[in-house]
């Protein structure tokens, strides 16, 4: 097992990894910009490191700094949290060249598993069903050819995406220039690929994902499935599990499914496939894979009491995993809101809300600075109960009673979407927000 590691991120996730150390006997380095020097991860952390300015490619996106400070530190591996270099194939193998242990899958999987193209191909062999599409297109007249044999509308997604960047909807022809040249651009800036592909726009939709944990020995557990249909502009605002719409036997085929497919690509890690289920014939297509930990992992381990924090260190140790897929219940229902900020602000008070199985995974203290360099999510608040219906009045009460002064935050909206009939019903879709 590690005794030290350094935290290649910042934020509530940082915080969230430092605290499983400590759970852990694991001594903890942060590393931070000199908008963060005053972050509440640089004061839980053992030791701590400034890394660069405000701007997240001289600091968090900064791998030789981050490098040095884990060499410097004795850091024996590196979590990266998620954002940032998490999925980064190029950081995971520095890392390893350096001596140093990265907290995620290894570096050839990460190669396959991250193009988006290669991995519709892998899981379709490993027996998973994926939405009709093509591979990386090389000009806007394949994709105009393309598209209209799948049939409109399509969607143009970039291979390295993720967080919503690089993806357009076309409903027409006379929209696939305009959309494919804005496609292209924004994958090569967000992400330096440019590379994009079709897929076929499954509407009306939901966006299940489903959790899986494997370890070196081969060991693949699934815990089951969180519905993310909740979106704005395909950012995720409200999770949930479980789906209020999947029932039993659709659960045990997916997992089945996916334990399968997880076993026949040999992944090791953390892990989250998503998917989406067709509203109209119930079926499930896969779309993506992510090799990292998920921003909403709270609402599983709510639901199961696993701690996937801690399992993804010592499953990168080599250590193998203490529970089965026999070993996991799903008891209840849980519930996570995420609270974004609407703009930067210093927060004069804050008051959070407690109760049996309410948690608020944050890095705001009073007094903290809310920066404008980075996300806008300053914290999620996660409940769980014995039903449903206990969990939206859980959540509604704690959101009431979740309090950040002088920075405007989104808590009011987030109370208006839990309330509405189509979310109380379990029925909303990914056209619910718009």
């Amino acid at each position: 097992m590690f005794s030290k590691i350094l935290i290649a991120n910042r934020g509530e996730v940082a915080v969230r990894i430092i605290r499983s150390c400590k759970e852990m006997g694991i001594s903890t380095v942060a590393v931070y910009s000199q908008a963060d020097a005053e972050a509440l991860h640089v004061a839980l952390a053992d030791q701590s490191f400034c890394i660069g300015g405000n701007d997240a490619a001289d600091s968090y996106l900064n791998q030789e700094r981050i490098l040095s400070a884990a060499l410097v530190s004795g850091a024996q591996a590196i979590h990266p949290g998620y954002g940032f270099l998490s999925e980064n194939a190029e950081f995971a193998a520095r890392c390893l060249q350096n001596g140093i242990a990265f907290i995620g899958p290894d570096v050839e999987t990460m190669h396959r598993l991250s193009d988006k193209d290669r991995i519709k191909t892998l899981m379709a062999d490993a027996g998973l069903p994926v939405i009709p599409g093509t591979e990386v297109l090389s000009s806007v007249r394949e994709a105009k050819k393309a598209a209209a044999e799948i049939g409109y509308p399509v969607m143009l997604k970039a291979r390295s995406g993720g967080g919503g960047r690089g993806i357009r909807l076309v409903t027409c022809e006379a929209e696939m220039e305009q959309n494919y040249t804005a496609a292209v651009a924004e994958g090569r800036a967000a992400f330096g690929d440019g590379a994009v592909y079709l897929e076929k726009y499954v509407h009306p939709a939901k966006h299940i994902e489903m959790q899986i944990i494997a370890d070196e020995q081969g060991h693949v557990v699934c815990l089951g499935e969180r519905d993310c249909s909740v979106q704005r502009k395909h950012q995720k605002l409200i999770e949930e599990s479980p789906s209020p719409v999947v029932t039993p036997a659709m659960r045990k085929t997916l997992m089945d499914q996916v334990t399968k497919a997880i076993q026949q690509v040999g992944y090791c890690g953390i892990g989250t496939l998503e998917f989406l289920l067709d509203q109209q014939s119930g079926r499930a297509y896969f779309m993506e894979m992510n090799v990292r930990l998920q921003v909403e992992h709270p609402v599983t381990e709510m639901l199961t009491g696993i701690d996937l924090v801690k399992w993804q260190i010592r499953v990168a140790a080599g250590v193998p995993l203490g529970f089965t897929q026999e070993d996991v219940r799903f008891t209840g229902a849980a519930m996570e809101c995420r609270v974004n900020a609407l703009r930067p602000g210093r927060v004069s008070f804050l008051h959070v809300p407690g109760g049996p199985n309410v948690r608020f995974d944050t890095f705001m203290v009073t007094g903290c600075q809310i920066s404008p360099y980075y996300d806008s999510m300053i914290g999620k608040l996660i409940v769980s109960a014995s039903t449903r219906e206990e969990a939206l009045r859980k959540m509604q009460a704690a959101l009431c009673e979740l309090v950040i002064q002088d920075v405007d935050n989104n808590i009011e909206e987030q109370i208006d979407l839990i309330t509405r009939k189509e979310f109380v019903a379990g029925t909303y879709d990914l056209d619910f927000v718009k």
